[in-house]
């Protein structure tokens, strides 16, 4: 058995602003899916789809009060490409942030939420991906990360060192998912979380019961009566279990 990475979710005070927010900056479609939950998906791609991370963004009542260990990596074709991105994210609401990154080639800002993301020089590695280059987590320990993810997910293991983890979807479509070793401790629930998805015809029971087996462990976010199963990763990285799809 296997399961998918098919969304993030993402917590704002304002679901509106910050669902509109990352709409423009990909060029996807709004679906709102209930009151306080919208969804963000590129036209014309079905859910689920390789190819594809989609975003959910969930109303909450508390504001963003840390630095995310999770946040979105955005592709980039040119120097030109990337510096009218840049202009074009802060006259959507974006505003340059200090994350102790130091001179880098890239641009580290933050969504009318306070969400941390980057704008991408130019790479070879993401001239495929789409809009979105990777989604980026923070970690100890990349290589237990990368071992518990890969066996996780039905995602590949592209590059593995002490310091970073990168894997991708087996269709080889779609972001990348990287791990990256960071001395920050982690405080309190992500902001941004990842919801698994497993195949049609597979038992959600049995698939919770499997990641279970990899080292995932049960967590109580307040999550109440719900029809997905909440578990967290080796480092406490909470994620959703769906029903199969």
């Amino acid at each position: 058995m296997s399961t998918r990475l098919v969304q993030i979710a993402m917590k704002a005070e304002d679901d509106s602003v910050t669902g509109r927010f990352w709409a423009e900056v990909l060029g996807w479609g709004i679906d709102i899916e209930e009151p306080g939950v919208i969804n963000l998906e590129p036209e014309g791609v079905p859910y689920p789809d390789p190819s594809t991370v989609f975003i959910d963004v969930m109303r909450v009542p508390d504001p963003k009060t840390v630095k995310n260990r999770v946040h979105i990596d955005l592709a980039t074709t040119s120097p030109d490409h990337r510096a009218e991105l840049v202009e074009r994210v802060k006259a959507l609401g974006a505003r340059p942030v200090d994350v102790g990154q130091g001179d880098v080639p890239w641009t580290v800002l933050a969504d009318p939420e306070g969400n941390e993301f980057c704008v991408l020089e130019p790479r070879e590695l993401y001239r495929d991906t789409g809009p979105m280059a990777a989604v980026v987590v923070d970690c100890f320990d990349a290589r237990t990360m990368a071992r518990f993810w890969g066996e996780a997910m039905d995602w590949t293991v592209h590059e593995l060192t002490d310091d970073r983890a990168l894997l991708r979807s087996s269709t080889g479509t779609g972001p990348y998912l990287e791990f990256f070793r960071t001395p920050d401790a982690k405080t309190g629930p992500n902001r941004i979380h990842f919801d698994l998805r497993p195949y049609p015809g597979d038992d959600q029971p049995a698939e919770v019961a499997r990641l279970r087996a990899l080292g995932a462990t049960d967590i109580d976010v307040g999550q109440g009566d719900v029809p997905w199963t909440v578990l967290a990763d080796p480092e406490g990285n909470e994620f959703c279990v769906l029903s199969p799809r």
